[in-house]
């Protein structure tokens, strides 16, 4: 989460000396920017389960016999940091998600989504606003923000609440001794701590895990830096360094720019729209007058702008981009990005978040809705896909325009409730299901929905026809357009984490990686399945026994370099079926257990 939360400017260097003052200034708190998990000692989290509620006790999830000893050794690994210990009994229990990266390293997270999550008083403590944040910035010239380092868990849960938070796993029951993510109520009772902390400390802003330093001078905002650090220390937090900021002249929070200057919107807030480019065919055409019809709701005078592009569809007619049109189009633009539909965030109105995806971008906004049933947009955002990501399959590109949105808003979102809006329907059922997420959910979209644990929403369909917010931003996105560094950065180690999960899947059998890959594309119905996976199954065709049955499990099939994976499975193409099966048959394990051992590699 904190890669999304207060972009600082890059744009300005610090003098030698400002330098070596931050450097004296850490070598003065060594265990608050020590490299390793600190443990909060002034207090704990206390959970307030609802009146009458039953104790729900979820099974464990099978894991993968390739996946059982690293996550043996994940397990390991946090009961030996304290912030987990097994116990032989609960009434309570969640199932685990595990999701394995290329260098070997498990994530282990519960499943709270199944029960617990819905069982939980909410925490009444508020967050703060962004009017009195933006207040207690003004008038300063010196800004430093520091980022606690996995700040949750540093945050011990009081005792007699531990038990309510047990993960199921396949080695047994353990309960978490720090506040695991995914509790609902973890961002108000984080924020209540920090406040706690930072009581009587002055020119500082403290919202979840990053803290704001201000200052009206130098030699003022190294006082005050210090005395935050101090409280660190004494409340036994470690920050993460790498993630810190010193003694900038700017920053970006929540849609504004605040600087020696004041406070004033940030352009990148409307950057999405004024960059739209022109459209060039009919498609894209037709996407511009869905979102005519979805704002023409709430500005009556839109659908006026409508009329010449209208005749751009007519029977016969050919596509001629002419001024008229032109002028249409800006004059949208315009209206897009003016008072009458965009306004200041203000989490004391409902927001909703919807996201789209197509073939080569993503879209979305942020937007209230009033109680009148207006809307009016806070922040566009889209971007282009990378390589990677424009292989995904359908339902994993759906996934990551959601993802997209909401670490995009990640500021704005976290820790409230929110609306989230897909036109992908399938994704419902994996990120809005009580029941938790599905056992056999693709390896990409598991990661989605652990991101999205984080977050409290209710998630709900809207037809592609009403969806015209976010599919102008994604149709109209422009080719150039690259997604920032980090996307770029965590597309390409989620499709490295893939494949080496696939790699190693096969490491135990007599063919390669590329072997599959090639026999898949000389596969002629599994390359219909590779095509159906990345643009779509159809709905009207008649289908032989093993596509049906491959059609059945559509959402949880997805792509990597070329190759078909059921959830973390290898589908194996026809012609290398038979040598799969003479090796698992070797040393004659007995039926049930080559069948569990083929289950965990291949489909």
């Amino acid at each position: 989460m904190d890669r999304f939360c207060c972009y600082i400017s890059e744009n300005q260097e610090r003098p030698a000396e400002s330098v070596m003052k931050i450097e004296q200034i850490k070598e003065q708190f060594p265990t608050v920017f020590r490299n390793t998990l600190g443990l909060c000692t002034k207090a704990n989290i206390k959970l307030k389960l609802r009146e009458g509620v039953a104790p729900i006790f979820r099974p464990k999830r099978p894991v993968a016999h390739a996946m059982e000893s690293a996550v043996d050794d994940e397990l390991n690994r946090l009961e030996k940091l304290g912030v987990i210990t097994p116990t032989n009994f609960s009434e309570w229990a969640a199932p685990i998600v595990v999701v394995r990266k290329a260098n070997g390293q498990i994530r282990i997270c519960g499943d709270y989504s199944t029960g617990l999550n819905s069982s939980l008083c909410a925490h009444e403590y508020p967050l703060p606003l962004p009017d009195d944040i933006f207040a207690k910035l003004s008038g300063c010239h010196i800004f430093s923000k520091i980022d606690l380092s996995d700040a949750f868990l540093q945050v011990q849960i009081d005792e007699d609440y531990r038990h309510i938070l047990t993960i199921n796993t396949h080695r047994g029951l353990y309960y978490y001794n720090r506040l695991p993510p995914g509790i609902k109520v973890a961002p108000a009772a984080f924020q209540q701590l920090i406040d706690t902390m930072l009581a009587g400390t002055k020119r500082v802003c403290g919202y979840m895990d990053d803290l704001i330093i201000r200052g009206a001078t130098e030699a003022e905002h190294e006082r005050h830096l210090k005395d935050v650090l101090k409280r660190i220390e004494e409340y036994g937090f470690t920050i993460r360094n790498e993630k810190c900021e010193f003694k900038t002249n700017e920053i970006r929070y929540l849609g504004h720019v605040i600087d020696s200057q004041g406070l004033r919107p940030d352009p990148n807030k409307i950057a999405a729209i004024r960059n739209l480019p022109e459209p060039t065919n009919l498609t894209e055409i037709r996407s511009f007058l869905g979102a005519i019809n979805y704002y023409g709701k709430f500005v009556p005078n839109m659908r006026q702008l409508r009329f010449r592009l209208d005749e751009l569809l007519k029977h016969g007619e050919r596509f001629q981009w002419d001024h008229k049109c032109k002028e249409a189009f800006d004059q949208f633009k315009k209206i897009l990005s003016s008072n009458l539909l965009l306004t200041h965030y203000n989490p004391n109105e409902k927001i909703v978040v919807s996201a789209d995806a197509s073939s080569v971008g993503l879209g979305a906004t942020l937007s209230h809705r009033y109680a009148d049933g207006s809307m009016k947009v806070v922040q566009h955002a889209s971007r282009a896909l990378t390589e990677a990501e424009k292989r995904y399959s359908q339902i994993d590109r759906e996934g990551l325009a959601i993802v997209y949105a909401v670490t995009k808003f990640h500021r704005m979102l976290y820790g409230r409730h929110f609306l989230l809006q897909t036109d992908h329907r399938p994704l419902l059922q994996i990120f809005g299901s009580k029941k938790g997420i599905p056992i056999y959910t693709a390896n990409r979209l598991q990661r989605f929905a652990l991101t999205l644990q984080l977050y409290d929403f209710e998630i709900e369909y809207v037809r592609t026809e009403q969806f015209g917010n976010a599919d102008i931003l994604y149709r109209l996105i422009k080719n150039r357009s690259q997604p920032e560094d980090d996307y770029v950065i965590a597309s390409i180690e989620m499709e490295r984490d893939v494949k080496a999960m696939a790699i190693e899947a096969m490491s135990n059998f007599p063919i390669s990686f590329r072997e599959i890959e090639r026999h898949t594309s000389a596969d002629a119905m599994l390359r219909k399945v590779r095509h159906y996976i990345q643009d779509g199954w159809p709905t009207s065709v008649s289908y032989g026994n093993e596509l049906a049955c491959l059609n059945s499990r559509k959402d949880a099939l997805t792509l990597i370099d070329g190759c078909i994976l059921f959830g973390e499975r290898m589908v194996i193409p026809q012609r290398l079926r038979e040598r799969c099966l003479k090796q698992l048959h070797q040393g004659h394990p007995g039926m049930q257990r080559m069948k569990s051992v083929a289950r965990s590699y291949i489909y």
